[in-house]
Parts: C-alpha cells; structure tokens; sequence
C-alpha cells in the first residue's frame, strides 16, 4: 500500500499534476464541558517537510480568531491548548465558549494554500428553561408562551406540556388535537395561540431536551382564559360620564352664586399698585425725568 502511495505521487510529480490537500480524522467531534479533545490536520507531502500552519476559530456567531499564528498558540488559548506532531490541536480543557469551527490552513513557500474544517461541540446538559406563561387572558386574543434555556449544547428540543399532557408540533396530526390553534416551534420554545378559547386553559410547563444530559422543565403555572366583563367596561363608562356631567354642573352652579370672580373683578385684583408720593402725586406724575424739584422757596 504504502508504494503505490509514494508511486502515485511520484507520477503527479512527473506529469506535473499537483495535488495539495489537507485533511482530518474527524470534520465533526464532540466532547463534554470540562473536558479535553484532539482536532486534527494533516497535509499532503507535496508541500514539502516544513509547510506553514495556522488554525482559526469562528464561533458561533461569525467572529473569528487565530488559534495558532507563527506556529505557536495565540495568547488566548496557550495555557489549555498544545500542538503536537507539527499540526494537531490538543486541548487539556473546553468550555461552552470553544463550540464553532477550526479551520487548519496549510501553504507552502511556493504559495501552494489547501485547508480542512473541523466542527467541535461542546456538550453542555440541559438547565431549567426560564419560561414565560401569562396568568390571564381574554377569550379570542393572541398570545404566546416562552421557554428559553441558554446554556445547553448542541441547541436543545423544546417541548410543551397541557395537564401533563404533551403538546404534538403537528396537532392536525393527531386525532386528539385536530381542534386545537396553537402553533409550537420546537427550536425555540414559543407556544403561540392565535385565538385563545376556554378550552386552552389549563397548567403549562416547558421541558428542556438535548444528548448531552437529561431533560429539565420549569415550574408549571396556570394560564386562564377569561371572557371580556362587557357590564363592567359598561359600568366603568357610566361612572365616567356622571363625574363628568357633576364636575359641568357644579362649575355652573358656582358661576351662577357668584362663587367664581368675574372678569372685570380678576383683571382689576391684577392691577399694579402706585404708591402715591409723600408730595401729593404719584411717582409718574413728577416733572420729565423723576427727580425732586423744589416748587417754592423759603425765606428765614
């Protein structure tokens, strides 16, 4: 086996066909939250004995770094993570931050480029989701109930239950459920109710599943559907046309006790007091510019 491997690049070589190539032993692995792993990387011999490696990381939301740069561990990961036989990752310990893509890229000084992705999944076990169930609502209106559990990995099912009675994702599928409205997305825990009835009453509870542990669910809590209290909404806006016809009418009647000062009274209680001078006139009503002038003259 092994010389019609050395034979076979022995004619790429001669034809003048190449053929770089990375690959790896695993493109998807798993492992458990605390624990350690190997990611692997291994490359043609045509990029010769001493090719360039560098691995990369994107997680889960597009970001990406460098792993290894220069052919050393970056800082981020050098004091958890190794590498051994010139392009193999080892890690001591993951946590739930390493889940998303490595990539090994291999090129030579030749600018000859190939590269291999590798998908690590950190398990993490289920937690209790936090749910969100309204307490009350009104026959014929909308609602949704949330369950959201944001530490499990992989992403984890979400499931329903009525009464201790599980929800199908397909209710027109099933004989029992043809009647019901609501809508379930498994992925993401929302329970949606179009046009609520009495009968969607009941105890609600979301349950949390995914492989890495087992299943969590959160405190049930009831959700009740109410007709809307037409004789109280009634009773309300008769009270609020009586306060205001007895706020009219007492206006009125205080207007017409003479209660409520006119507005000749207000204009003239808002007129500005002159005090009269001490030499028989108002201040204004001295000679051009105000000041004392004497008006007779003594004689001792």
């Amino acid at each position: 086996m092994g010389r019609l491997v050395w034979l076979l690049l022995f004619l790429c070589t001669a034809t003048g066909v190449s053929s770089f190539s990375a690959t790896t032993a695993s493109s998807n692995v798993k492992v458990k939250e605390n624990e350690g792993v190997d990611l692997t990387c291994s490359y043609s011999a045509d990029f010769g004995s001493s090719p360039r490696v560098e691995w990369k990381f994107k997680d889960k939301k597009g970001s990406q770094t460098y792993v290894v740069f220069d052919g050393k561990p970056t800082s981020s990961y050098s004091s958890r993570m190794s590498i051994y036989s010139g392009s193999n990752l080892r890690f001591s310990k993951v946590t739930r931050q390493d889940n998303g893509e490595y990539t090994c890229e291999v090129s030579s000084s030749s600018s000859q480029f190939a590269q291999v992705t590798v998908v690590l999944t950190v398990l993490v076990a289920p937690s209790i989701p936090k749910c969100g169930i309204p307490q009350t609502v009104t026959t014929n209106g909308a609602t949704t109930l949330t369950c959201y559990d944001p530490d499990s990995s992989p992403p984890p099912t979400y499931k329903w239950y009525k009464d201790d009675t599980l929800l199908p994702a397909e209710p027109n599928k099933i004989s029992g459920f043809k009647n019901a409205t609501y809508k379930l997305d498994s992925t993401t825990g929302m329970l949606v109710f179009p046009s609520v009835t009495k009968m969607d009453t009941g105890m609600y509870y979301c349950e949390v599943i995914n492989e890495a542990g087992p299943a969590q669910r959160c405190r049930a809590e009831k959700m009740e559907v109410r007709d809307i209290n037409a004789g109280g909404i009634a009773a309300g806006v008769i009270i609020a046309l009586l306060l205001v016809a007895f706020v009219i009418g007492a206006v009125w009647y205080a207007k017409k006790k003479g209660y409520l000062p006119k507005k000749s009274q207000s204009k003239q209680q808002g007129a500005v007091y002159q005090p009269t001078s001490v030499y028989g006139g108002s201040e204004a009503e001295g000679d051009g510019d105000g000041d004392f002038k004497q008006k007779s003259s003594f004689v001792v």
